[in-house]
C-alpha cells in the first residue's frame, strides 16, 4: 500500500473518517530560484556546479548577499529548506579571503551538532579546502580538546558547553577569540524560554569576551517560523538584524488531517485515548511498510505508545524503535543513524526529533496532542516529505482544552501564526548568575554594563556585599573559589537534575536517564513506574539529598500518575487597571509545590486500579504572575451563586490556560491557573495565571494584556465543547448540580473581546 492509497482508506473506513474534524492539501510548490552571487570565489562557485546546483534558491542568495555585506541575517523558512548553505557559503567566503578567520557554530543539541558536522564535512571535501571543522561537546575526548582550542577554524559546540567549556577558559581559546567572525545561531526559535534567557547572558558573556581580544563577530542565525524572528533575534543578541522570510524553495505534496478521536462519554466530554488511537492507526501504517514518525508530549506517552505500536506489530521488531531525552548519547546516535540508513520503519519521540537532524526521507508524521505551540507543530509536520516527495501529516488530538479548540477550529493552525518567541534575558535569577560567570572570567569595570542590562551596577554592588566580588578601585575582581559556571544549567530553572540508576543486577549499577528538579517528585517518587525504552522500572528509592532514583526492573500492566498540591503567595503588587469591573493586577509570586498522591492506572483500558501517598519535601519557586480579582458587584451581576463561585472561578481559569499557549509561545507546562474563593491579600475572589519557572519569564504578563483574545478564545473552546454540562476537556470540572459550564461562560464573555453567553444547559 502506497500512501495515496491509505488516504483513500481513511476516507472510507467508517471509524477513522468519522474522527476526521478537517483536513486541507498543501499542493507542490516549484522552485523560486535566483543566480549564485558573483561575489563568491570561483572556488565556491565550482563547488556548487559539482553538486548540480546552479542556482540557489531565492531566499538563499538573499541572505547569502545580506551576509556578505556584513549584515547580521537571519533566515526563517521552513524545514529542508536548504538553510545550511546560507551561513556555509559566506563563512567559506570569509575563510579562503582571510586564512585567520574562524567561525563559532552553535546548535541548541550535541546530536544536531555531530548531524551539522558532517554535513560541513562534506562540503569541505568537494571544496577541497581542507579546513579544520571540530565539534566540541562534552562527548568530545580529551586528546582532542587542545587541538581544537589551538587549530579548529570552525568550532561546532552547543550552548552548554560554550557556557561552562569555552568561555570560562576562553585563555585557552585566545586564537578562536582574537579572530572570532562568525557566530552562527541555528534552530533560533529553541531559545526561547527559561533556556533563550539563558543563552541570551551567554551571548552577552561572549561578546564581552570578544571586545577584549579586539574581534566583533557577525551573527548569522536561522529559525523555524514564529511571529517575530526579527525581534527574537534581537533580543538575544542585542543586535540588529536583517530578516530573510520569504522562501523559494520546492516542496512536494503535504496532506494535513485533523484527528479528534470518539467521544466515548457524552455528558463528560470524554473522547477515547489519542495514544490508542495512534497505536491503531500507527500499526496499520507499519504493517503496509508506510515509514512514520509519531511524536508525543511526554516521556512516559512516548514509551506507552512504543509499547502498543510493538505489542500490535510484533513482525517489525527492531524496525520501531522510542526515542527521547534521558537516553545515552551512543543510543540516540544508533538510532538516528538507523533512521538515515532505513534500518528502522517507525520511530516515537518525544519533540527530541523535532529539530532538523537528518534521519532521512519520511512518509507520515503523527503528533499525539498539540506540542505547545504552532511553531513546534509545524516542525514536526515537516519531518515527514523532506526532499519533496509527497507526505502525510496527522494531528492526534487528545481530549485537553488545547487539543480540542485546535481539533475544532483547524482554520486557526491552517490560517495564522501568533505566537511569539519569548525570552526574558533580564531575569534576575538567571542575570545574576551569569554576570558571576562573567565576573569569574574577567574583572568588570565601574559604568561599563552587561550587554544591554540596565542594572549591571546594583547586581555589581549586591554580589561585592555578599563578598563574591571584590570592589578594589574601578574593578570588581572574582574572588570566591566555587566555579559559578557548573551551579546551574541552561536547561531548566532548577539548579540539579536526579540521576536514574538501574540496579537489577546487583554486581552493576546502570545510569539510565534523568530527571530535572521540579519533575521529579511526580515522575520517579517511591513506588512510581518510570519507563525507559518501553522497559518498566520500579522506583524502589528516591533519595532526595543525594539526587538519585534508584529504579528495578519490573513487569506489570499499570503505570502511575501523580497528582501535587500548590498554594500561592502574593510578594509585590501591581495593579494594571480593569475591565469589564474586573480588575487586573500582576506581579510577583511565591509558589509552594508539593506531590501528594499518585494514581496506578492499567495498561490500555486506562482504569485507575489504585493509589498512594508521596512522602518528598515541598518545593519553593519565586516567579512572576498575573490575577484578576474579581468585585462583589460582579457576583451580583453575573448572578454566582456563592457556594457556586469556586467552580465557576476554577472553570474559566482552566479554559484559560488552555487556550493560553495558543497565543503565548510556550509549553503549555509553563503556565499555569489556580482559582481562589477569597485571596489572604485582597480577600476577594481572585483567577491567578503564573509562570511555572524560577524568576518567571513574562509569560502571564502576556496572558493579561491579551485577555480580551485569549478569554474570547476560551468561551469559544467551552461553547464548541460536546459535553451537556462542564468536563475536564473544557472547565476541567465534570458536570456539576449547578450549571458551571454557562456561568464559566458568563465570566469569559465579560472578559473577552466579543461576548457570547453559553446559552444555559447547552454544550455547543
Amino acid at each position: 500500500m502506497n500512501l495515496s492509497q491509505f488516504l483513500d482508506f481513511l476516507g472510507q473506513d467508517a471509524h477513522f473518517a468519522s474522527c476526521i474534524s478537517g483536513s486541507h492539501t498543501f499542493p507542490e510548490a516549484v522552485a523560486q530560484t535566483a543566480p549564485v552571487p558573483p561575489a563568491l570565489d570561483g572556488r565556491i562557485r565550482e563547488s556548487l556546479a559539482a553538486s548540480g546546483i546552479r542556482e540557489l534558491y531565492s531566499h538563499q542568495a538573499e541572505a547569502i548577499d545580506s551576509a556578505l555585506a556584513g549584515q547580521d541575517t537571519v533566515v526563517v523558512t521552513p524545514t529542508a529548506s536548504g538553510k545550511t548553505l546560507t551561513f556555509l557559503l559566506p563563512i567559506f567566503q570569509r575563510k579562503i579571503t582571510n586564512p585567520q578567520s574562524r567561525a563559532l557554530l552553535l546548535y541548541p543539541t550535541k546530536a544536531l551538532s555531530q548531524d551539522q558536522q558532517a554535513a560541513i564535512n562534506r562540503f569541505d571535501e568537494r571544496m577541497g579546502t581542507g579546513f579544520r571543522i571540530y565539534t566540541f561537546d562534552g562527548d568530545t575526548p580529551a586528546g582532542t580538546r587542545q587541538r581544537i582550542r589551538e587549530a579548529g577554524d570552525f568550532v561546532i559546540t552547543n550552548p552548554d558547553m560554550l557556557h561552562s567549556g569555552i568561555l570560562p577558559h576562553h585563555t585557552n581559546w585566545i586564537k578562536l577569540f582574537e579572530n572570532l567572525d562568525f557566530v552562527v545561531i541555528d534552530e533560533l526559535h529553541m531559545y526561547r524560554g527559561v533556556f533563550g534567557s539563558h543563552v541570551a547572558n551567554v551571548l552577552r558573556r561572549l561578546l564581552r569576551l570578544c571586545e577584549f581580544y579586539g574581534s566583533r563577530p557577525q551573527f548569522l542565525a536561522s529559525s523555524a517560523t514564529i511571529a517575530n524572528p526579527g525581534e527574537h533575534a534581537e533580543r538575544l543578541t542585542g543586535r540588529t538584524f536583517q530578516l530573510v522570510a520569504r522562501n523559494g524553495a520546492p516542496r512536494g505534496r503535504k496532506d494535513i488531517i485533523f484527528y479528534n478521536p470518539p467521544v466515548v462519554n457524552q455528558a463528560l466530554g470524554v473522547r477515547a485515548s489519542a495514544i490508542k488511537e495512534a497505536a491503531a492507526l500507527g500499526s496499520y501504517l507499519l504493517k503496509n511498510r508506510i515509514s512514520t514518525i509519531f511524536f508525543c508530549r511526554s516521556r512516559i506517552h512516548v514509551e506507552l505508545l512504543f509499547t502498543y505500536l510493538r505489542d500490535r506489530c510484533p513482525e517489525l521488531g527492531d524496525r520501531i524503535r522510542s526515542y527521547r531525552g534521558g537516553y545515552l548519547p551512543d543510543e540516540r546516535r544508533r538510532i538516528e543513524r538507523d533512521l538515515r540508513e532505513g534500518r528502522v520503519l517507525g520511530v516515537v519521540s518525544t519533540n527530541a526529533l523535532e529539530l532538523g537532524i537528518d534521519i532521512g526521507m519520511l512518509d507520515v508524521s503523527i503528533t499525539v496532542g498539540y506540542p505547545g505551540s504552532i511553531s513546534s507543530l509545524l516542525q514536526q509536520f515537516g519531518r515527514s516529505g523532506r526532499r519533496s516527495q509527497n507526505s502525510l501529516s496527522i494531528l492526534m488530538a487528545t481530549s485537553d482544552g488545547t487539543d480540542q479548540f485546535l481539533a475544532t477550529h483547524p482554520d486557526y493552525f491552517l490560517n495564522s501564526n501568533p505566537e511569539q518567541a519569548i525570552s526574558n534575558p533580564d531575569n534576575l535569577l538567571i542575570v545574576s548568575d551569569h554576570m558571576k560567570c562573567a565576573a569569574f572570567e574577567l574583572p568588570f569595570q565601574e559604568g561599563r554594563p552587561f550587554g544591554n542590562y540596565g542594572a549591571t551596577e546594583e547586581i555589581l554592588e549586591y554580589l561585592a556585599g555578599r563578598g563574591v566580588l571584590n570592589h578594589s578601585g574601578d574593578r570588581y575582581h572574582w574572588m570566591s573559589d566555587v566555579y559559578p559556571a557548573n551551579t546551574f544549567s541552561l536547561r531548566t530553572g532548577a539548579r540539579e537534575n536526579f540521576a536514574i540508576i538501574d540496579i537489577t543486577e546487583k554486581s552493576r549499577e546502570v545510569v539510565i536517564g534523568e530527571i530535572d528538579l521540579f519533575a521529579a517528585p511526580v515522575t520517579v517518587h517511591q513506588h512510581a513506574i518510570y519507563i525507559h525504552q518501553g522497559l518498566q522500572y520500579y522506583v524502589e528509592e528516591l533519595l532526595w539529598e543525594d539526587r538519585q532514583a534508584r529504579v528495578r526492573r519490573i513487569n506489570v500492566d499499570y503505570y502511575t500518575d501523580a497528582q501535587d498540591k500548590v498554594d500561592l503567595a502574593v510578594l509585590e503588587d501591581e495593579p494594571r487597571g480593569e475591565r469589564h469591573g474586573f480588575e487586573l493586577h500582576r506581579g510577583e509570586l511565591m509558589i509552594r509545590v508539593k506531590a501528594v498522591m499518585f494514581k496506578k492506572i492499567k495498561l490500555e483500558t486506562h482504569e485507575n486500579l489504585g493509589w498512594g501517598d508521596i512522602h518528598t519535601p515541598e518545593i519553593e519557586m519565586h516567579t512572576q504572575g498575573a490575577w484578576v480579582l474579581v468585585p462583589p458587584e460582579k457576583e451580583d451581576e453575573l448572578g454566582i451563586d456563592s457556594a457556586a463561585l469556586g467552580a465557576v472561578l476554577a472553570g474559566a481559569a482552566h479554559a484559560i490556560s488552555k487556550v493560553a499557549p495558543l497565543y503565548v509561545l510556550c509549553d503549555p507546562g509553563d503556565l499555569r491557573a489556580r482559582a481562589e474563593v477569597r485571596t489572604a491579600t485582597f480577600q476577594l475572589p481572585a483567577v491567578y495565571f503564573y509562570d511555572s519557572l524560577p524568576g518567571g519569564l513574562e509569560l502571564s504578563y502576556r496572558i493579561l494584556e491579551n485577555l480580551p483574545v485569549i478569554s474570547g478564545a476560551a468561551l469559544e473552546l467551552v461553547q464548541k465543547c460536546p459535553c451537556e454540562a462542564g468536563c475536564p476537556g473544557c472547565i476541567g470540572l465534570p458536570e456539576l448540580e449547578f450549571e458551571a459550564k454557562a456561568m464559566a461562560g458568563l465570566l469569559l464573555a465579560q472578559l473577552g473581546a466579543s461576548p457570547k453567553p453559553v446559552p444555559s444547559g447547552s454544550g455547543s
